[in-house]
C-alpha cells in the first residue's frame, strides 16, 4: 500500500467501502473483490480489503471498538504495543507527573493513543511517510488529534528538550525477521539509551529476551506479561536504578527488587508444582516466588517450583501432581488410557520432545483431563502428571 492508496481510504468513498467490509469473510475475498470492482476503482478495493484484514487481526490487540476505527500497516499492526500494555505504561508515566512525552519511532501510534487518552500531550515521530499518515489518521479517528502531533522525521534529529519524558520503541525487525542483537535495532539501543539520559524520565521498549547484562546500571528493567504471555521489556530511566520488575496484566500485579535473592535450592517433587509467569522468569525473580511459596526447584536449571503446601500467588500457576515418572512414551500412554484421559495439556521445560509430537503418539482418549510436564528432575528426563488447582 502506497501513501496514495492510503489517502484514498480516507475519502468518503474509501471510508464507506471500508466500513462495509467490517464483517466480511476473508475466505470469500475473491468474490467480494469482483463485485466491488464493478462500483469502485480496483486500487481502492484492493486497499480496502487489505485494511479490512488488518483490522480484523488487530481486534485481539486493540479490542473491536478501536480496531475497527483505526488504520494499520502490515508490519505496524504486528509491532504495535498491545493496548492493555500501552495503557499500563501510560498510567505509570502519569503517576510520575509526566504531562508531555516525545514518542520516538511511534509506528502506527498505539502508545501515543494510550498516552493521549489519559491527557498527556504527545509528539509522535516516525520517518516512514505511510506510517506517519496512518498514525495521524488514528489520532483523528479516535478523537485525540488535539493532543498528538505526528511528525515525519528521523528521530535522531528531533529536539526532545521541551518534553517531560521520552519514550522510544526502536524497530526490532529487519528484512530477515526479528533482530536479537540490541545494537541491530533501528536506532541501536546504545543511541536510545543516550537519548533517554537527556530527559528527566524515559522508557525504552525492548525485546523480552534482552540479556540482563545489557541493561544499563542506571536503568530499571521491567518485564511485562498480558494474560500470561510475555509481551515486552522496558528500560526505565529516572525511576529506580538497578531494580528488576515483573508486571502481570491485567492487574497490574508487580514483583520487584533491587537485591535479587540467590537461586533457590533444588529438591524432590512435592505435592504441588508451580509454573511461574513468564515475566517472573525473564526478570530472574523465580527465587522470590519460591520464597513466597516455601518452595524449591525440581532441578537447578529448570524454572519449576515445587512445594508440599498449596499457597496462593498471582505470580505462578499451581498444579497438584499425582505422578512423577521417568520419561517413557509407553508408560505414559498406558497410564492415560487407564485413567481415561482424552483432554491432555502438554507443557515442556528442559525437554527436546515437542508437545504436538507427544500428543500424536499417545493418542489420548476418554472423558477426563490431565496435564503432563516434560522436564528434568534432578537432571533426569521426567514426566510429571497432574491438574491445575487453586489455593483457597
Amino acid at each position: 500500500m502506497t501513501p496514495e492508496d492510503f489517502a484514498a481510504l480516507l475519502t468518503p468513498e474509501g471510508r464507506a467501502l471500508l466500513d462495509s467490509l467490517r464483517d466480511h469473510d476473508p475466505a470469500r475475498e475473491l468474490a467480494v473483490a469482483t463485485r466491488l470492482r464493478r462500483e469502485h476503482p480496483a486500487a481502492l478495493v484492493s486497499a480496502a480489503l487489505g485494511q479490512a484484514r488488518l483490522r480484523q487481526r488487530a481486534v485481539a490487540k486493540f479490542g473491536a471498538e478501536d480496531a475497527f476505527r483505526m488504520y494499520f500497516t502490515p508490519g505496524g499492526g504486528e509491532m504495535a504495543t498491545r493496548a492493555p500494555v500501552a495503557s499500563y505504561r501510560a498510567e505509570r508515566l502519569a503517576e510520575l507527573g509526566v504531562r508531555s512525552v516525545a514518542d520516538l519511532c511511534c509506528g502506527i501510534g498505539g502508545d501515543a493513543l494510550a498516552l493521549a487518552r489519559i491527557g498527556i500531550r504527545v509528539l509522535a515521530v516516525d520517518r516512514d511517510p505511510l506510517t506517519v499518515a496512518v498514525a495521524r489518521a488514528n489520532a483523528e479517528a479516535l478523537g485525540l488529534a488535539e493532543l498528538i502531533e505526528v511528525r515525519e522525521a528521523d528521530v535522531t534529529d528531533v529536539d526532545t528538550s521541551g518534553y517531560d519524558a521520552v519514550f522510544l520503541d526502536p524497530a526490532r525487525r529487519g528484512g530477515r525477521g526479528r533482530i536479537f542483537d540490541p545494537e541491530g535495532y533501528s536506532p541501536p539501543l546504545s543511541w536510545a539509551v543516550e537519548a533517554a539520559r537527556t530527559a528527566e524520565y524515559a522508557a525504552i521498549k525492548i525485546a523480552p529476551g534482552i540479556p540482563h547484562e545489557a541493561v544499563p546500571p542506571e536503568a530499571e528493567a521491567e518485564w511485562i506479561s498480558d494474560q500470561g504471555d510475555v509481551k515486552e521489556a522496558v528500560l526505565w530511566f529516572g525511576t529506580a536504578p538497578g531494580t528488576v520488575r515483573a508486571t502481570l496484566l491485567p492487574g497490574p500485579r508487580t514483583l520487584h527488587t533491587a537485591d535479587p535473592l540467590p537461586d533457590p535450592g533444588a529438591g524432590p517433587v512435592g505435592r504441588y508444582l508451580y509454573e511461574p509467569d513468564g515475566a517472573v522468569i525473564r526478570a530472574h525473580l523465580v527465587a522470590e516466588v519460591a520464597e513466597q511459596l516455601g518452595g524449591r526447584l525440581i532441578d537447578p536449571t529448570i524454572a519449576y517450583v515445587t512445594a508440599d503446601e498449596l499457597r496462593a500467588t498471582p505470580y505462578a500457576t499451581a498444579y497438584e501432581i499425582t505422578d512423577v515418572l521417568p520419561f517413557g512414551l509407553k508408560k505414559l500412554k498406558a497410564l492415560l488410557r487407564e485413567r481415561g484421559v482424552g483432554i491432555l495439556t502438554v507443557k515442556k521445560r528442559g525437554s527436546a520432545v515437542e508437545p504436538e509430537e507427544l500428543r500424536k503418539k499417545v493418542k489420548p482418549q476418554g472423558p477426563h483431563s490431565a496435564t503432563v510436564f516434560l522436564t528434568r528432575v534432578a537432571g533426569a528426563p521426567s514426566m510429571l502428571i497432574g491438574a491445575p488447582v487453586s489455593a483457597p
